[in-house]
């Protein structure tokens, strides 16, 4: 009876004995593959954005090539484009480590004026996303400083403009005023569950962009980001009424609205 008890006993300490090696086996090879996607993706890393065609070559192939080309990828001149970056080199932004400034402001242009995304630019310029999205940020930066400095009354509204004093048909009825204003509506990227409220006339989601210009053409006021189906007149007394847009008006529509 005890040698019964004795070999029963053994049998089941042999089942427990192998039962933890298997455990121990499975904790290993688990250990294993986790060490080998560590070294795949952290240490042995495989070069992606390695093409030959380089982002700086591409934007030296256009700048140097037919002005249509230059117009078609950034929508713009060739010589508006150096300019552009002539200038916002003047704001502080500077080439970084192997991306130059007008390389940066490439990706910037081409993300607007073509609306596509990170993964394209990359290909393009041949940069990991968080180096374009980097980029772009900064440009972002630069270009807004620039903007808001630029889009503003060139005039201070005490004298009557000359495109309406000079002009009978005109004068004296439109002495007050300083420009234009309308609405535009430029489409949208929206998340799916956003899109309803910028749905609009046109039938798909926009931003209805509200802009006034003076008489040399020049913008004085941009004020983008409203819904699709937002009325002009709602966003145009709301410029208004909110002192700290300093929307461009005379004497005249300051004391009509109560401003």
């Amino acid at each position: 009876m005890d040698d019964d008890i004795t070999e029963e006993m053994f049998i089941e300490h042999v089942v427990e004995q192998m039962e933890s090696t298997n455990r121990d086996i499975n904790a290993l090879a688990l250990l294993g593959i986790q060490a080998t996607a560590y070294s795949n993706t952290f240490i042995v890393k495989e070069p992606c954005r390695n093409s030959p065609h380089t982002g700086w070559k591409f934007m030296m192939e256009i700048l140097g090539g037919h002005e249509k080309r230059c117009h078609e990828m950034f929508r713009m001149e060739k010589h508006v484009f150096r300019e552009l970056c002539d200038t916002l080199k003047g704001y502080g932004l500077k080439s970084t480590r192997g991306i130059p400034v007008e390389e940066a402001v490439g990706m910037f242009l081409m993300t607007l004026g073509h609306g596509i995304g990170n993964r394209m630019i990359q290909e393009r310029f041949q940069h990991s996303g968080e180096t374009v999205s980097r980029q772009f940020s900064n440009v972002l930066n630069y270009m807004s400083t620039f903007t808001m400095e630029m889009i503003k009354p060139h005039d201070n509204y005490n004298e009557v403009p000359n495109h309406i004093r000079q002009n009978p048909k005109y004068h004296p009825y439109f002495r007050d005023c300083i420009g234009a204003i309308d609405g535009t509506h430029v489409r949208a990227s929206l998340p799916v569950d956003g899109q309803i409220p910028y749905i609009g006339r046109k039938g798909y989601p926009t931003q209805n962009i509200m802009a006034a210009c003076d008489f040399d053409m020049l913008f004085t006021f941009v004020w983008p980001g409203w819904e699709g189906c937002a009325h002009d007149t709602r966003i145009f007394l709301n410029a208004l009424r909110d002192p700290d847009l300093k929307f461009p008006h005379p004497p005249a529509i300051e004391r009509t609205f109560g401003v």
